[in-house]
């Protein structure tokens, strides 16, 4: 079964495009190297929430958007083999954390099996 590496970030709302043009970037090479699917979400209906909230987990100020994003994999496997090229490549090397146009200090992220995996038709 696949695998997905999931994150959510706060990206400043004047930001986004910056975003947007790091990201088909980085897309293009996990691609290159074998990830299935690439994708990258804008925040257009999440609310606050009593308890917790995707704005609550990142601290979202109020000239921010949260993105959510994940990445799939074959296996945990061959995520690991993917990322560890993926990490190696100058192209994402040269993109460090002082070039980001958000707080990474903020990102949370994750490695997840799934289980429920449906596709239309089944």
């Amino acid at each position: 079964m696949a695998y997905v590496d999931g994150f959510v970030l706060p990206v400043p709302k004047d930001k986004v495009q910056d975003y947007r043009r790091i990201a088909r970037k980085a897309g293009k090479v996990w691609l290159e190297y074998g990830a299935l699917e690439y994708v990258e979400c804008v925040a257009d209906d999440v609310q606050p929430g009593k308890l917790t909230s995707f704005p609550q987990a990142v601290k979202l100020k109020p000239d921010e958007v949260v993105l959510f994003s994940w990445i799939r994999y074959r296996s945990r496997a061959h995520r690991d083999k993917v990322n560890k090229q993926v990490m190696a490549d100058p192209r994402i090397a040269s993109m460090g954390p002082d070039s980001m146009p958000f707080d990474g200090k903020r990102m949370f992220w994750g490695g997840f099996k799934p289980i429920v995996e449906m596709h239309p038709g089944e």
